[in-house]
């Protein structure tokens, strides 16, 4: 379980890289911070492209920023969107989380400081993994 403190500083950290997304095309402008088992947070904003479907997600740029780092299990993802109503993460970012952290808490804000969480299993119930690959180990 997420301590309140964790759970603000993760807001406050995904509200900060929110400020550096680059989203000229839609608007909708998301940060993201991924508690880490480590305990370190990585932060990530989304980035769009011309070619939409290049664009990547605040939550996967977090989680890939951390990965390249050496981490490999997610504990926490906070997001933090523009305006009043918190978003929830797309369904690619669901399935990036859950490669990381099956048993993540996902933590939705919005920019009132309005915020609800789930857990990935809420969010993706019956969820595909690596322990359904034939020779893969369970992350």
């Amino acid at each position: 379980m997420l301590s309140q403190v964790m759970v603000k500083k993760l807001i406050v950290a995904a509200a900060v890289a929110r400020e550096r997304a680059y989203a000229p095309y839609s608007g909708y402008v998301v940060g993201a911070a991924v508690l880490f088992e480590s305990g370190k947070i990585y932060s990530g904003c989304n980035v769009e492209n011309a070619s939409y479907g290049l664009t990547n997600c605040a939550e996967r740029t977090a989680i890939f920023k951390g990965v390249s780092e050496g981490e490999r299990v997610v504990v926490a993802v906070a997001i933090s969107v523009t305006g009043g109503k918190a978003g929830s993460p797309c369904g690619a970012c669901r399935q990036v989380i859950r490669e990381f952290g099956a048993k993540a808490v996902v933590i939705s804000a919005a920019e009132n400081g309005e915020y609800f969480t789930r857990t990935l299993e809420e969010l993706l119930p019956d969820s595909f993994g690596p322990e359904f690959l034939s020779g893969s180990e369970e992350v």
